[in-house]
């Protein structure tokens, strides 16, 4: 039968039959109910990379891209970011509420204790070669972690749950600062429970065995402002990548291994990273004029990277911070003359004050400046990303326990529109 032709589709609310309902969230757009949209009238959405779809109902995170606006759990990302520490925004997203004092000291001394790898683990670093990418090791140690833990795998247990969304957080700093030290021919650090998150991470970061490390309060605090300023950001690709392996019963570790795998992606996690390259490029602020002529020739492969965003269409929230902290390290290291910060200031004032950027509503974001920012505190490139899945790990984990939680939700199983060869037989 042949199939019928439609120029357009008109979804009628007042229809008799096929009527599809709308769901209102608690804020932010509603949503049409198309689930039954197939089985009732044999049509499929066509929503190339999900820009107009909602892939599930979630009480995490909330982007108003038109505003400029990121909460977490209901709080606005500055007021966190000015009160909180990161452990505290994680126990927010991991289950629904901040600490108080007594939480939060349980939660920490928690996460203390799941902290260290296996030793057999640790053997995993020896067999990757000493150039590997951090992120490579990464993917592959977390993956490797399900083997270790396979009398706590009925995830049907909310204790259970807990405990493995407690080992991924825990264990994520340890194995990304060993990924660091492993490729710089240094020895593997422990973790020292005397020491926050963020200064913890850092110790077995840069810590050398002959010499005593002390963690600069400074450089600790911005580094825990990188980590909660990156906890979720809502259904990007690695969540709905987690969210996915997730839907379909995977291990927690394997679905995080899949979402740090996607957030290597240099148009995710690996965007900082190309600011940087973009800033060493430019170079002076004498050489924007010619970058930004460059960035509007379409047939110039030359971008501005840093500018614009998916979702936002007005500033970052978070890009303010993340300026407000680079300053804030840069001078205290007395890098206030850093050659990089000075083009992205020029940068950013010049781009912000142009027609051609302001009609399309290319604002910073918060790569344009965290590549700056950590590589001040020291850290190679190569590690940016790797930083973020530490990050992103508090967020990753509150979508996998969200989603088991809801127990419902069943196998993720997008279609397609298919543009094949139709039927033909073998001559």
């Amino acid at each position: 039968m042949d199939k019928p032709e439609f120029a357009t589709v008109t979804l009628s609310d007042t229809a008799a039959d096929g009527a599809m309902p709308v769901i209102a969230g608690t804020d932010g757009p509603m949503a049409i109910d198309v689930r039954n949209l197939y089985a009732d009238q044999g049509l499929l959405t066509f929503d190339p990379g999900f820009r107009s779809t909602a892939s599930c109902q979630s009480a995490i995170t909330y982007i108003d891209g038109e505003a400029g606006i990121l909460r977490y759990r209901g709080y606005p990302i500055e007021e966190l970011a000015e009160r909180c520490t990161f452990t505290e925004v994680a126990h927010l997203l991991m289950v629904g509420e901040l600490p108080d004092a007594q939480q939060k000291q349980a939660f920490e001394r928690e996460v203390d204790f799941h902290n260290l790898l296996h030793d057999q683990v640790i053997n995993f670093f020896r067999g990757f070669r000493r150039d590997a990418h951090p992120m490579a090791v990464m993917v592959g140690v977390v993956g490797a972690l399900s083997a270790f833990y396979q009398e706590h795998q009925d995830y049907n247990d909310p204790a259970q749950r807990w405990k493995a969304a407690i080992r991924l957080f825990a264990k994520m700093p340890t194995i990304a600062a060993n990924s660091f030290t492993y490729s710089i021919g240094r020895p593997l650090r422990y973790p020292d429970n005397t020491l926050d998150y963020a200064s913890n991470f850092m110790q077995m970061m840069f810590g050398k065995p002959s010499e005593l490390y002390r963690v600069d309060p400074v450089l600790a605090r911005a580094l825990d402002r990188i980590l909660l300023l990156h906890a979720d950001h809502e259904q990007n690709a690695s969540t709905s990548t987690v969210r996915m392996a997730a839907s379909s019963g995977a291990n927690p570790f394997a679905c995080i291994a899949s979402g740090i795998a996607t957030l290597w992606g240099p148009a995710h996690g690996g965007a900082n990273e190309a600011v940087l390259n973009m800033l060493e490029e430019i170079a002076v602020p004498e050489n924007i004029p010619a970058a930004i002529r460059r960035a509007k020739d379409r047939k110039d492969p030359f971008r501005l990277m840093g500018f614009g965003h998916r979702v936002y269409k007005n500033f970052d929230p978070r890009a303010h911070l993340i300026r407000d902290t680079a300053r804030e390290v840069l001078a205290h290291l007395g890098l206030e003359n850093d050659p990089l910060m000075a083009v992205a200031i020029e940068l950013e004032r010049i781009a912000l004050s142009d027609d051609y950027f302001i009609s399309r509503k290319l604002y910073p974001n918060v790569d344009f400046y965290s590549g700056i920012l950590l590589k001040a505190m020291g850290l190679p490139s190569r590690m940016f990303t790797a930083v973020f899945a530490v990050a992103r790990t508090a967020g990753w984990v509150s979508h996998w326990l969200e989603l088991k939680h809801g127990g419902d939700h069943g196998i993720d199983r997008p279609r397609q529109v298919y543009t094949g060869k139709t039927l033909r037989h073998l001559p």
